[in-house]
């Protein structure tokens, strides 16, 4: 189906479905951690507020949002109806530094703009907008300039990428979080060499803050570079939640620590974001590593997906790790359900729709979970 017919049909879907206004019917309202630091609470009335959304990654032929969000915004629009129609709460978008910063303290102010015309479609639409930034998902948009950056340049850099991007709207309470980086690592005893990880489906998903521990703990490191970019942040905007996404190192190292998310290094983060992908057989396993950072905070298992187990094991982690997490956010990739059912047959179509059956179905359930122990 092409953007045309497909931004078409959902126009009209749209229409049918809110017939006097795209408002949605009760303006979103701030979330925020609830009194005692471990759950989240929206509005006036402190409503316990569970996550339950999309990355909003890239489009069905891989296409980054920053690809194709100016020629066919009438797409995203779609998309973002689609979304919400599938009963979505929050959106998390990737920005990659290379196409907000045109110099090393210079912001473009085009992509800018786009980032606030995005940021008010969610409002519109009625979803919350988690906002990963600093991304160099596809090395073609790395600008030359910024791998020659040494660690200090590099992160006065990021720093500067993050005020010009709280400064966009700090008023609007559609932003849910500013999450910091996708999955930082930093190096080992030896030396790096390259600041982005390996490269998976054509995009490089794990970047390293530093090359060089040069003497220091990797304690330090992590909370010199979350307070810069935090205070950057805070310079414009003093009430939107900052978190970062980790991967989970206590599934592949048991008994390995939080790194992010110790007391010494994530003062200045508001909620915890981490990635699972439980393999098959594996479950108990994954809910033994996820109960690792649960360290007091809200807890957002900001990826998951049946990548490497099948639908039921996947919803067993979800339901079983309910009792402490605040929140999950799967994957969306600009198709509907009813364009994988007419899809040719292929694995990928095949997953996705199960995928997005079972999101929809299981959105009420999970966005007013009576049973998490932490209300």
């Amino acid at each position: 189906m092409t953007h045309g017919l497909k931004a078409i049909r959902l126009a009209w879907f749209w229409l049918l479905a809110f017939p006097l206004t795209v408002l949605p019917e009760q303006p979103l309202e701030w979330i925020r951690p609830n009194a005692g630091g471990d759950g989240f609470v929206r509005g006036e009335r402190t409503e316990p507020f569970h996550v339950w959304g999309f990355n909003y990654d890239h489009d069905e032929p891989g296409r980054l949002l920053e690809d194709y969000w100016e020629s066919e915004w009438d797409t995203v629009a779609a998309d973002f109806a689609e979304m919400k129609a599938l009963d979505a709460n929050v959106v998390r978008i990737h920005l990659q530094l290379g196409r907000f910063m045109d110099a090393p303290d210079q912001p473009n102010t085009k992509a800018l703009a786009q980032l606030k015309r995005l940021i008010r479609l969610a409002e519109e639409t009625g979803l919350y907008l988690n906002l990963t930034g600093l991304g160099c998902y596809h090395k073609k948009d790395v600008p030359p300039w910024y791998d020659k950056l040494g660690e200090t340049a590099r992160w006065k850099t990021q720093a500067h990428f993050w005020a010009a991007i709280a400064k966009v709207d700090a008023d609007n309470p559609a932003i849910f979080c500013y999450d910091l980086m996708n999955e930082p690592i930093l190096p080992g005893k030896k030396k790096a060499t390259d600041w982005l990880g390996g490269e998976f489906g054509g995009k490089h998903f794990v970047q390293r803050i530093a090359l060089d521990l040069a003497g220091r703990t990797r304690q330090q490191v992590a909370k010199a570079w979350v307070d810069k970019l935090a205070a950057a942040i805070r310079r414009h905007d003093q009430r939107h939640m900052i978190t970062v996404g980790v991967i989970p190192w206590a599934l592949t190292f048991p008994g390995a620590k939080p790194l992010f998310y110790a007391p010494e290094v994530g003062a200045k983060l508001d909620f915890v974001s981490v990635h699972f992908y439980p393999k098959t057989g594996e479950v108990d396993k994954a809910l033994k590593a996820l109960a690792v950072y649960d360290v007091g905070k809200p807890l957002v298992i900001e990826e998951m997906f049946p990548l490497k187990c099948g639908l039921p094991e996947l919803d067993r982690f979800v339901t079983q790790s309910a009792k402490t997490v605040d929140g999950w956010i799967g994957f969306y990739w600009g198709h509907t359900l009813e364009e994988y059912r007419i899809d040719k047959p292929s694995l990928k179509s095949a997953v996705m729709l199960q995928w997005l059956g079972y999101f929809q179905t299981n959105a009420r359930l999970r966005t007013e979970v009576p049973g998490n122990n932490r209300r």
